[in-house]
């Protein structure tokens, strides 16, 4: 007898970052609903980072439009389907317009800032632990990922420092020298990853960026894949990492996700809402306080100096108490 499906329409966040951190709503429903079928709507930058979900139906890319005719466009393409769950991530008034059972909507809150996976879980009335961030790899996609490592055959060798120079915002950065400084210690013959090689991991607009970090170091110990890796290959490939060094951004939250150690450097944005997930993270920043930059910056629209005040040391320092908690 053929088993009747429950079908999800998940409305998710456009933005990379965003979409990782609600992810784990995804996964509870796919583990703890049989015959779950899912459809997810969400922003260009996000549509990839579910390409491998199981009981996937569909993703409608959500092309932002003047008017918010974006809305109305997801709406034409999901009213015909009587839902079983609507979760609304974005608060918009579609799930009120479309035949569903129950729905979820997020609600602005007006108390103390909670972190994006706790306000994630409020939308299921979950109080208890939130779900944590989690992403579906194929094997095939894994293997992908394990063979660039690897150089094509063979085993990965050597631990793998995974680093994310780069941001959505260049306020968001921390200087350049500074992370090659931090590789070249951390995989130097007397440092914590001797023997190990760094992965530099960015976007097609972050591949000029980086030319400093890539030139830092010997050919053999740099793999620069900047621009050349979708985003679940990347979340494949950090599965495999030893230890990610980056910027408060979407490949930051994805290194957490994929259980790889994480430091997150912060500044003019806020770690209680953005840090990365779980246990084995670490959030650094220098002696200003996400307040004080606003002070500073009321609009947060500044693009130099802000996180020039986030020494080295405290950053290898964090990555070496991180490494051995891990180890």
């Amino acid at each position: 007898m053929a088993s009747t499906p429950f079908p999800i329409l998940f409305i998710g966040p456009g933005r990379i970052g965003d979409a990782v951190l609600s992810s784990g709503l995804i996964h509870k429903l796919a583990r703890e609903i049989p015959h779950a079928r899912f459809t997810i709507a969400v922003g260009p930058a996000a549509a990839p980072l579910f390409a491998d979900v199981p009981g996937l139906d569909r993703i409608i890319v959500m092309e932002k439009q003047k008017g918010s005719g974006h809305w109305f466009k997801l709406w034409n393409q999901v009213r015909r389907t009587a839902w079983g769950l609507v979760i609304d991530t974005r608060g918009s008034a579609v799930s009120s317009f479309v035949s569903r059972k129950r729905r979820a909507v997020h609600r602005k809150s007006h108390g103390e800032p909670v972190h994006k996976v706790v306000e994630a879980a409020r939308l299921l009335q979950i109080e208890g632990d939130p779900p944590a961030p989690h992403l579906y790899v194929s094997e095939e996609r894994q293997a992908a990922a394990d063979a660039l490592l690897a150089g094509g055959s063979g085993p990965i060798l050597g631990p793998i420092l995974a680093m994310g120079p780069a941001a959505n915002w260049f306020g968001k950065t921390w200087p350049i020298d500074r992370f090659a400084s931090t590789a070249k210690r951390l995989i130097a013959p007397d440092g914590p990853l001797a023997g190990g090689r760094l992965v530099i991991l960015g976007g097609p607009e972050d591949v000029r960026y980086v030319d400093e970090l890539r030139r830092s170091l010997p050919r053999d110990q740099c793999l620069d894949l900047t621009g050349q890796l979708d985003l679940l290959t990347a979340y494949a490939l950090l599965k495999r990492a030893r230890l990610f060094v980056g910027n408060d951004s979407g490949l930051m939250h994805l290194a957490a996700a994929a259980g790889c150690p994480t430091v997150g450097l912060f500044g003019p944005s806020d770690d209680r809402l953005y840090a990365p997930w779980g246990p084995h993270t670490r959030v650094v920043r220098g002696p200003r306080s996400f307040e004080q930059f606003k002070e500073v910056d009321p609009g947060l629209n500044q693009t130099i100096g802000h996180m020039l005040d986030l020494p080295t040391e405290a950053v290898i320092l964090a990555a070496n108490e991180l490494l051995a908690a891990t180890s």
